[in-house]
């Protein structure tokens, strides 16, 4: 590349920095509309499509909720999720280890089919990757690492153009540039914005298992002392025996679990369980990673937003990061698209408070509540274990409150983006 290249920046009407779940459903409902966007992400290459969701499951998966399912139907992602692999799910158990409460869901009592589908990321991602692929006004870049973001910082005023400089010299200019970059988003940094953090004590400890009984398209979760244990449910050629899991614990245990061998650790997943699926056996390796919840101090800033967990990281007990983050992406590219019909640039300040208004409260609602579960089921206070014993149960018999839990499950939260709604309700405001 020239000097004169390296200087001169590219125009695009939007810039997404991150290629993850978020930021390709973002730059597709973008270019779906028409805008010229650049995705620009670290990675090498895309995935292997063909290798996704094929053979062993991988550790990394998701629990999408019928809303996120609607939205990525509408994107024409789902068919090719659905020909790879999903595990739909109808019922959630959820119960405490250190006493007798537990409440069941269904999709029944939800009004649903289903209550979600539990997903492979790498699925969700190559399936998005190849509606990006036939979106003409999106330019994906591979092996494009940001140096600089120029204008980007708190002084930078509404009109300015954003300038995004990659390794190499290269320059790429938009109204808007857009973080999709990750917990510890490195754009985020340069953008001049700040993030709440806090240390839930706990390290999440995953892996793949099969079981002795099918599981029967229940998700299943146990409070226990150190933290909960969830089952995933998965469905492999066929065979329902499989579970995601993701046990959420003290740093000790999690390196007590992650030094076991595969059959110690499938007799402690087993027990854990109460040997509700039978016996338990590890088919993956068992990795862990410590659980930091963040929250970003702003949204956006002129010309500048936060999508996923860019803006906010949640405690995985709920199963809600990656939902809440699509949510990000349909809200913000429905504010974009609305704005520019209005002959609004797309980095409008107004088009960008709109959409921090729209999130940061629902965002910010669901990581209180994400951090109260957690700490009411790690304490160990006979008082607190009795009164969420009778919580659980008293949930599991009062009809209005299980209905309310169950909406906040599948994702009917405040006002849904039109993307996210079912065809039949999106010409009714």
């Amino acid at each position: 590349m020239s000097a004169e290249q390296q200087s001169a920046a590219a125009p695009f009407e939007a810039i997404v920095v991150g290629s993850g779940m978020v930021g390709a459903t973002l730059a597709c409902l973008l270019g779906r509309a028409g805008l010229s966007v650049a995705l620009l992400d670290a990675r090498e290459a895309p995935l292997d499509g063909q290798a996704a969701g094929r053979g062993a499951p991988s550790m990394r998966v998701s629990a999408l909720t019928p809303v996120s399912r609607q939205l990525l139907e509408g994107l024409g992602a789902w068919p090719a999720m659905a020909a790879r692999r999903v595990s739909p799910y109808r019922f959630m158990q959820v119960w405490d280890g250190e006493g007798s409460g537990e409440v069941n869901f269904s999709a029944e009592q939800a009004g649903v089919p289903l209550l979600g589908h539990i997903v492979e990321n790498d699925v969700t991602l190559a399936a998005l990757e190849e509606c990006l692929a036939e979106l003409p006004s999106v330019s994906v870049r591979f092996d494009a690492r940001v140096a600089e973001l120029e204008a980007g910082g708190e002084k930078a005023s509404a009109g300015d153009p954003r300038t995004v400089v990659l390794e190499g010299g290269e320059r790429l200019q938009a109204p808007l540039v857009v973080a999709a970059d990750g917990a510890r988003s490195p754009l985020r940094e340069r953008a001049g914005i700040g993030a709440r953090e806090r240390d839930t004590g706990q390290v999440a400890v995953v892996t793949t298992v099969r079981t002795a009984r099918e599981h029967g398209g229940v998700a299943r979760q146990v409070f226990l002392s150190t933290g909960p244990l969830a089952f995933l449910p998965l469905s492999v050629e066929g065979d329902a025996r499989h579970c995601s899991i993701v046990w959420s614990t003290t740093p000790e245990e999690a390196e007590r679990l992650t030094a076991l061998s595969p059959e110690a650790l499938g007799q402690a997943l087993g027990a854990a369980l109460e040997h509700r699926l039978g016996e338990v056996t590890v088919v993956d390796r068992a990795l862990a990673f410590p659980l930091v919840q963040r929250h970003a101090e702003h949204y956006v800033r002129p010309g500048f937003a936060l999508v996923g967990d860019a803006a906010h990281s949640i405690h995985p007990l709920a199963g809600q990061g990656v939902n809440l983050g699509l949510m990000d992406a349909a809200v913000l590219a429905e504010e974009v698209i609305e704005g520019r019909r209005r002959g609004l640039s797309t980095g409008d300040e107004h088009v960008l408070a709109r959409y921090a208004r729209r999130r940061r409260g629902d965002n910010a609602a669901m990581l209180a509540l994400m951090d109260g579960f957690r700490l009411l089921f790690g304490a160990r206070h006979p008082a607190l274990t009795l009164a969420r014993n009778l919580g659980l149960s008293g949930v599991d018999r009062l009809g209005p409150i299980k209905r309310l839990l169950m909406q906040q499950a599948i994702g009917h939260r405040g006002r849904l983006p039109a993307a996210c709604r079912p065809l039949s309700r999106r010409d009714a405001g």
